[in-house]
């Protein structure tokens, strides 16, 4: 059966291209990762790789013509596949049985984020065999953002699903199978199994290692594809020798790479003794590092090894704001609205923020151009069972107090079942990580790169402090902790920045004065 490949996104905003040159024909058999065309958008020629063995079948576009993103480009007969099987016809004038490719669809998993190219498969909500209707939902996913839920785009009957729990899932690629409502059932031979076919391909491609060489003129000859996964693992590829023509660097040409190199570094690094080496007497579990907990080790990395963090600590006399917002709280519950003390502190910082807009800003990654942004998006870090997230308030700016609250409801209730929308998490401008609600009293926060400034919120705590008589009173006390990027922030600025944030918390009406 023949299997389509769709065109996949090629870049941000780029809907069509143009066919350049053709690298294989119809007929031709082709390997995994194998330049297929070169294509051309309005940046750049691109190239298009095969993603699994087979036969090529058909080129839906000449030469020269536009294709279109998400369209089908080409087919080919997928090594592996088992082909239908013809039922027996006794009547001569039977119908024949309807083919597989009129009967099954896969599921293309989608773009389900900016830069995202894979995902996790958290829990099918959806068995083998199970009828489902368009729009239901038939699978959560996890990506390095959030908890994403995939849904049919027709109704049917599920008949294979191409990954288990907890297995990596690549965009662009089948997720599912299903038979689509209203067609005739076709015999099980007709089954399309990619992964599998795909699995027993590289199987048999390790049993027999093709012959490699290095590049003729030391430059590797390999697809983006390719050089992106080298470069994930840290490698040079114009050192890994490759097994295609003209030494043409395929995926497991670098995956035999690792594994030598892994075995010669091994085999060098053993003592010359015979002493037995001493174990441990307790187990170990080993657990794989995925989605977002992924995500935030490559950002905080990213952030503690460009940016230079400096931190700024204060504490700062909440007791006149927390009887200011006990008195509206009950009448705004009324109306549906949860008024904690983070639309105060957002709105405050939103007010600060005019006055020194260097902390609402960003630097391009050599430091030579800073952008300041109109928009105050201020993002809190929430604990969510599925990891670090912060998501962002979008123009606090114009928004009041309540108008704040109702959205940092939503995006908390949203954050912490792990569903944020890409969108609120992206654009974000300035940050601040409420570690108190947890427990401590100071920290110091890890700057979300390419922001400038973030503050963490210790806890909220009854100290004895002196009035202006020199009463002993009790006070409300939070202590505050500032990081700022030093390339672009100094002490001063911070401290006369903090003051000001400072100075609206405890004197609520001076923020009122500000807002109107």
């Amino acid at each position: 059966m023949a299997k389509e490949f769709i065109l996949p996104d090629i870049g941000e905003g780029i809907v069509e291209c143009e066919i350049v040159e053709w690298l294989v024909a119809v007929g031709d058999e082709v390997k995994e990762d194998q330049p297929i065309c070169d294509v051309m958008t309005d940046k750049a020629l691109v190239q298009i790789p095969a993603v699994h063995d087979g036969v090529i079948t058909t080129l839906h576009y000449e030469k020269g013509e536009i294709a279109r993103v998400h369209e089908p480009l080409f087919a080919m007969e997928v090594a592996g596949a088992v082909p239908a099987n013809d039922s027996d016809v006794s009547d001569n004038n039977a119908q024949p049985a309807p083919t597989a490719s009129s009967q099954l669809e896969d599921f293309i998993l989608p773009d389900i984020g900016e830069g995202i190219v894979e995902c996790e498969i958290v829990e099918w909500l959806v068995a083998e065999g199970d009828e489902i209707k368009e729009d239901q939902a038939v699978c959560d996913v996890m990506t390095d953002k959030a908890l994403v839920q995939i849904p049919a785009k027709h109704d049917g009957i599920v008949e294979k699903l191409y990954y288990q729990k907890g297995e990596i899932a690549k965009v662009h690629s089948p997720l599912f199978q299903m038979r689509l409502a209203g067609t005739n059932d076709a015999p099980a031979e007709a089954k399309v199994e990619v992964k599998a076919a795909a699995q027993t391909v590289k199987a048999s491609q390790q049993k027999s290692a093709p012959k490699t060489q290095l590049p003729a003129n030391g430059k590797a000859i390999a697809s983006p594809a390719v050089r992106r996964m080298a470069r994930e693992q840290d490698i040079d590829i114009n050192q890994v020798p490759g097994s295609g023509k003209n030494g043409r660097v395929y995926k497991e040409d670098i995956t035999r790479f690792v594994e030598e190199g892994a075995q010669s570094t091994t085999s060098s690094s053993q003592p010359a003794t015979t002493a037995r080496p001493v174990q441990a007497t307790g187990g170990t579990r080993v657990e794989p590092i995925r989605g977002m907990k992924a995500a935030m080790a490559k950002q905080m990395v990213a952030s503690v090894s460009t940016i230079p963090h400096f931190t700024f600590s204060d504490e700062i006399d909440l007791t006149e704001i927390i009887a200011l917002r006990k008195e509206l709280k009950e009448q705004y519950a009324k109306e549906g609205i949860k008024l904690t003390m983070m639309p105060f502190f957002i709105k405050a910082l939103s007010l600060a923020i005019k006055e020194f807009p260097i902390v609402n800003s960003q630097v391009n990654e050599e430091c030579t151009e800073i952008t300041y942004f109109d928009d105050h998006n201020i993002g809190m870090a929430v604990d969510s069972k599925l990891g670090l997230l912060v998501p962002n308030i979008k123009g606090c700016q114009t928004k009041s107090i309540v108008e704040v609250a109702q959205e940092v409801t939503r995006l908390t209730d949203a954050a912490r079942e792990g569903r944020v929308s890409p969108d609120d998490l992206k654009g974000g401008t300035i940050s601040i990580s409420n570690i108190g609600a947890i427990g401590g009293t100071t920290a110091t926060p890890i700057i979300n790169k390419p922001e400038v400034a973030i503050v963490a919120l210790g806890k909220l705590q009854h100290l004895p402090r002196f009035d202006d008589k020199g009463n002993v009173v009790s006070r409300a006390i939070m202590q505050v902790s500032w990081s700022g990027d030093h390339r672009v922030i100094d002490g001063g600025t911070i401290a006369r920045f903090n003051n000001l944030w400072k100075a609206y918390l405890e004197k609520p009406a001076k923020m009122m004065m500000a807002m109107s």
